[in-house]
């Protein structure tokens, strides 16, 4: 698995400079040059750096810099190595005690320095994979208040709103599936559940058994928790719908789930002191507990709490007054049904408007459910005789292009663009393989303002389409990405694979080439066609171009003379 990392190396010397690069290019590193701190700063105001290199003779002032950068910036996990030569033992000393975490020396021994990078971009990725885990643990607010103090002080909210799921007979059906069985289905469910909770801001606490339980308003600062709170519902009941409906069709067994919603006062903290656990207490949870456990089969119950505050957007059905058990009294409690026509996507019921998304704090595009969508259709109407513009090059250009985008340090808007942009720039292979990327703009300008895509959001999307025709010069950063994002594969190891699905769609439209003139058509794309417009790109692909260079070269060497 192929591991990628921004390198940067402060050095005034040119000559040196060019010789790190050389050493460290390849394996994923992106390795970007500066010949002081000053122009290092706008590299790494944009792009986030995972090791730097810094010449000795100005660490003195160069590290202090990058530690006081690190820290306005909340860099947390960026390694400093110094450039020495031997006679510098006590600036390293120096540099070592401002924040470096290590040195290499002249004259450079390459393997060498290329082990000390992978070692530092070893611990850069487990840095990175820590800080994964611990945001899959804790809500980002409570992270920020332990990294600043050391401690979370437990924290009331007012109205925080709980949502609790679970599997009718669950106990039941339990019993005639093995345990392996069991947690693989658990894990489908809970991590399509973790999908939907994520997209509306809801922060899933923990599951028990077969129950799901999320809060809203509690730790994001977002609007309208309630409101956010029941299109996570609506969603996931819809979603277990659909689960029931295809087992049927296929004669399957099928859960079915229950979902219950209040809103009220919750504390909110931290308990245990070796294996953290972040929960929350009060009545609200009680409530909501109950809420689940009256609710019939497929259905969603909602308390008066929340349902005098949502009726302008969703349709609800009044139940009456329930008893709370333990807690003693009653509540009233309403079916959650769906939203209403004029507030859903496209007035289906099913999906929030661009509006209402907007109204919530939340992205107006609805990128996740236009992708699903739009996977779909590739999936279902692709030809059979489109073998390399299908799905998983879809998806690998869509891949490629996040991270290019990530490496140069792109806003989140403008990747959720550029990721939409992917899936479709082949989807006109669907009508005809010619003049295919006008039949995929012309898809995403029908699809797009559906799922809440602004004007001005469509545009750029049908520009960056655009520049992936042969004709079409890229003009700026996304549409460079694209492009070099397209043809990724071509600095891959896995080149091979892909190009031979080239050549087997090629054969599927009646263009057969021999061996001779497959190699001579691919040289003259990789010689004299193709190039990679983005530095990180250049910095990352074009040694493994060049090497499918050498070997297609040596590969119609040996063609040419067996034929002799």
């Amino acid at each position: 698995m192929e591991r990628f990392i921004n390198i940067l190396i402060i050095e005034s010397d040119a000559k040196t400079r060019v010789g790190l690069k050389e050493m460290l290019s390849g394996s994923g590193n992106n390795v970007l040059l500066a010949d002081s701190m000053e122009s290092a700063t706008d590299i790494l105001e944009k792009k986030e750096i995972g090791i730097v290199l810094v010449d000795v003779e100005e660490s003195k002032s160069v590290v202090e810099e990058l530690k006081e950068f690190q820290k306005s910036h909340d860099f947390k996990n960026q390694y400093i190595i110094l450039i020495a030569n031997e006679s510098a033992s006590s600036k390293l000393v120096k540099g070592i005690k401002q924040g470096a975490v290590d040195y290499i020396s002249t004259p450079f021994n390459p393997n060498l320095i290329r082990s000390k990078i992978e070692v530092y971009k070893s611990l850069f990725y487990k840095d990175q994979r820590i800080a994964q885990l611990l945001s899959n643990i804790f809500p980002d607010a409570i992270l920020a208040d332990l990294s600043r103090g050391g401690k979370f002080s437990p924290k009331r909210v007012q109205n925080g709103v709980v949502l609790f799921t679970d599997f009718v007979d669950f106990s039941s059906k339990a019993k005639n599936i093995n345990p392996l069985g069991l947690i693989k289905r658990l894990e489908y469910y809970f991590t399509k559940f973790d999908s939907i909770v994520d997209k509306y801001n809801l922060e899933k606490i923990k599951t028990i058994g077969d129950a799901y339980m999320a809060l809203s308003g509690v730790t994001e600062g977002m609007p309208r928790p309630a409101i956010r709170a029941c299109l996570a519902a609506l969603e996931i009941r819809d979603f277990m719908r659909n689960e029931r409906d295809i087992a049927i069709a296929m004669r399957k067994d099928f859960w079915e789930i229950r979902i219950g919603l209040h809103m009220g006062p919750l504390v909110a903290g931290i308990i245990g002191s070796s294996k953290f656990s972040f929960d929350v207490w009060g009545d609200t949870v009680n409530i909501a507990s109950r809420a689940e456990e009256v609710t019939k089969s497929g259905n969603i119950t909602i308390t008066s709490n929340i349902a005098d505050g949502i009726g302008t957007y969703f349709e609800t059905t009044p139940r009456g007054k329930i008893d709370i058990h333990k807690r003693g009294g009653s509540i009233e409690m309403f079916y959650l049904k769906k939203l209403k026509n004029q507030h859903s996507m496209d007035g289906s019921g099913l999906y929030p408007s661009a509006k209402l998304r907007t109204v919530c704090g939340l992205a107006s595009m609805d990128f996740d459910q236009l992708r699903e969508n739009i996977i779909t259709r590739l999936r279902s109407l692709l030809p059979e005789t489109v073998v390399y513009h299908d799905v998983p090059h879809t998806l690998n250009v869509e891949i490629a292009a996040t991270r290019y985008a990530t490496l140069e340090g792109v806003d989140p808007e403008s990747i959720l663009l550029l990721r939409t942009a992917t899936l479709f720039h082949d989807a006109g292979y669907i009508y005809s393989n010619k003049n295919n990327e006008d039949f995929g703009i012309n898809m995403a300008k029908s699809m797009l303002p559906n799922f809440g895509y602004s004007g001005i959001q469509i545009e750029i999307i049908e520009k960056i389409i655009n520049s992936t025709k042969h004709s079409v010069e890229p003009t700026n950063l996304m549409e460079m990405i694209m492009c070099d994002a397209d043809h990724d594969y071509l600095g891959r190891p896995d080149y091979y694979a892909i190009a031979n699905k080239l050549r087997q769609e090629y054969e599927n439209e009646g263009r057969i080439m021999t061996d001779k003139e497959w190699i001579e058509f691919q040289l003259h794309f990789l010689e004299n066609t193709h190039e990679f417009y983005t530095q990180t790109a250049k910095n990352i692909r074009n040694i493994g171009k060049t090497a499918r260079i050498r070997e297609l070269n040596i590969k119609l060497k040996q063609l040419e003379e067996s034929e002799k």
